[in-house]
């Protein structure tokens, strides 16, 4: 079996590609793309059709040298994607180009072409790429039956008993005894779970543990943060993680092994069960009227630009909510600017990472406001009351008030008159006069009473209109469910303009908020009660038909997948935007039809 090599330079980067020119039919045999550098993101490679299939895949290795010649020292690294394929037909194939981001570029390898012929007779024959005798595990002989006890995923859960929107920091590991190259497996979607997957390291590092008195190579496989969204007991099912175990033939000559492409060695594909979980999640206690929704541990605190200011002049205070929890799920923190100020919609920045331990840092709030008249003024302190996972009690942190001194400002009205030099005797008027008769009154006449008649009906007028408005402002949850199309309409603006600028996590937080915050200010639900269950059963409630109900359920799990699903963003955002935006305006319609 002979091997072509195709490199590709670009400014001194380039990927690799090793693979073999002909592979008999039933085969299976590998393509290695090796980068000269480990700086590469979003790799592709390995697009295969027709009668070449890839079976795993890509298994990531890395290397790094040193070297100190003559007091120069010279270094270099390089990350390798390997992929075992399985050739089914005899013909000649072309495996299409690899392309990855590498330092900033964008690098593409040479397409390859593998001719198929014959049929193979003694299974895989194309070498294995390994690290023999690691750690003092030795490569198993073909044949041997691998048991439980030679390769098992634990599952483990940092916490069982939790409550609503606690996260839940579950992790995979694997223990191995054999060679194992490959391993595949996929969280599937769990009802009752808001589910994120936290970032490991690409290469995996195995690590050697003893359990039960034998050595076992392990590495911690994937970890993911759920948030439940429901009480009661939940279940986390079992996963089966499909692995590829490379075996040694020993009954092979390893020198025939060597010059005819290492036959000595076979790959045994084995089926690996994660086991499943169960938690108990409990509701949490009677809620406070003013409860964030937010579940962990946070603090708060505030600044403002300036405390001194013209009237007319803009001010800035600045509300910081950070810790670890359900950041990106708690209300907006509240204000109370005095009645002179206007106020304007807070920019909020999001500053969170999803870690180990949940979402973490900070979510900001930008709060623009403009005083109207001189004065003193005091913004009062703002606080938050959230549920603390740690003393399982409800706690209420608040910020330190600000003290406001407005001076006038420019072509204010609201100057002051100075009456120090006004005299108590008026001059006499001169000129010409206009002389009434002694009984000639305005009080009292016809002129008198039309007008009075017309103030007062103008007065009781008033007094209904404001009263009607002030009724209608005192029912909060009419209001928000009147401004709640605005407010989304207002967000997907937003999302537009993040997707124009290809900003993809902050377009997917944005929609997502939309749909969230329409839906539970339509319907009048908190932030720590929304789930898809309550959604479809408030909007079934209100005559909303299951049509229009699917099609909004729908958008929301079209904006959680779209958000992780790889392929071309810019479809991705858009598709997912014309489907946010069609399911809030088919509940408006049905709503307004109501």
């Amino acid at each position: 079996m002979t091997m072509l090599m195709f490199g590709l330079n670009i400014n001194a980067q380039h990927i690799s590609v090793s693979a073999p020119s002909h592979v008999a039919a039933g085969e299976n045999f590998r393509v290695a793309y090796t980068v000269n550098t480990q700086d590469v993101e979003e790799f592709r490679g390995c697009s295969v059709s027709g009668g070449i299939e890839v079976i795993a895949g890509p298994y990531t290795s890395s290397q790094s040298s040193f070297q100190m010649v003559n007091g120069h020292t010279s270094s270099s690294s390089s990350v390798t994607f390997t992929y075992t394929l399985y050739a089914a037909k005899n013909g000649t194939y072309t495996i299409p180009a690899a392309h990855a981001i590498i330092d900033g570029r964008r690098v593409s390898s040479h397409p390859v072409r593998i001719t198929v012929t014959g049929h193979a007779a003694n299974g895989n024959r194309q070498p294995r790429m390994h690290e023999d005798g690691e750690d003092g595990l030795r490569m198993r002989s073909a044949g041997s039956p691998i048991s439980g006890n030679d390769l098992f995923i634990r599952v483990s859960a940092n916490k069982r008993v939790v409550h609503e929107q606690e996260p839940i920091l579950l992790t995979y590991k694997v223990y191995t005894t054999v060679d194992l190259t490959q391993l595949e497996g996929k969280m599937p979607d769990l009802t009752g779970f808001h589910t994120q997957e936290v970032k490991l390291p690409q290469v995996k590092t195995f690590h050697t543990e003893r359990v039960n008195g034998k050595t076992y190579k392990c590495v911690t496989w994937s970890q993911y943060v759920m948030y439940p969204q429901m009480t009661g007991v939940l279940k986390i099912p079992s996963i089966t993680f499909k692995g590829i175990v490379v075996e040694q033939n020993r009954s092979v000559d390893p020198f025939e092994a060597f010059f005819n492409g290492g036959s000595g060695y076979v790959e045994v594909k084995k089926n690996i069960v994660a086991p499943g979980l169960k938690v108990l999640v409990d509701p949490l206690p009677t809620r406070p009227a003013n409860f964030s929704g937010g579940v962990g541990k946070f603090n708060i605190s505030a600044s403002l630009n300036k405390a001194d200011v013209k009237a007319g002049n803009p001010i800035t205070l600045r509300v910081v909510v950070g810790g670890v929890g359900n950041l990106k799920l708690i209300k907006q923190p509240v204000v109370k600017f005095p009645k002179d100020f206007d106020k304007y919609d807070a920019k909020i920045t999001d500053k969170t990472k999803l870690t180990a331990n949940g979402v973490e840092g900070n979510m900001i709030y930008d709060f623009l406001a403009v005083p109207r008249n001189q004065g003193k003024y005091t913004i009062p302190a703002v606080e938050m009351t959230y549920y603390d996972v740690n003393a399982n009690a409800y706690k209420t942190i608040r910020t330190q008030p600000f003290t406001i001194n407005v001076s006038q400002g420019d072509g204010s009205s609201s100057e002051e008159t100075d009456y120090t030099d006004d005299k108590d005797i008026h001059p006499i008027k001169l000129g010409k006069t206009d002389l009434h008769g002694i009984n000639d009154f305005f009080f009292g006449s016809a002129g008198y009473i039309v007008t009075l008649i017309v103030l007062l009906s103008a007065f009781v007028a008033l007094l209904m209109i404001f009263r009607k408005r002030a009724i209608e402002n005192a029912d909060i949850v009419k209001m928000k469910g009147k401004k709640a199309n605005k407010v989304a309409t207002k967000r997907l603006k937003k999302a537009n303009l993040l997707m124009l600028k290809g900003r993809q996590s902050e377009f997917y937080d944005e929609v997502m908020r939309a749909l969230w915050g329409y839906v539970g200010d339509k319907l009048n639900i908190p932030v720590s009660e929304l789930s898809r269950e309550n959604i479809q059963e408030k909007l079934a409630e209100q005559h909303v038909d299951d049509k229009t109900i699917n099609k909004f359920v729908g958008a929301l799990d079209e904006c959680e997948y779209e958000r992780y699903a790889p392929g071309d963003p810019a479809g991705n955002m858009n598709k997912t935007f014309e489907s946010a935006m069609t399911a809030i305006m088919d509940i408006e319609n049905v709503m307004k039809k109501k």
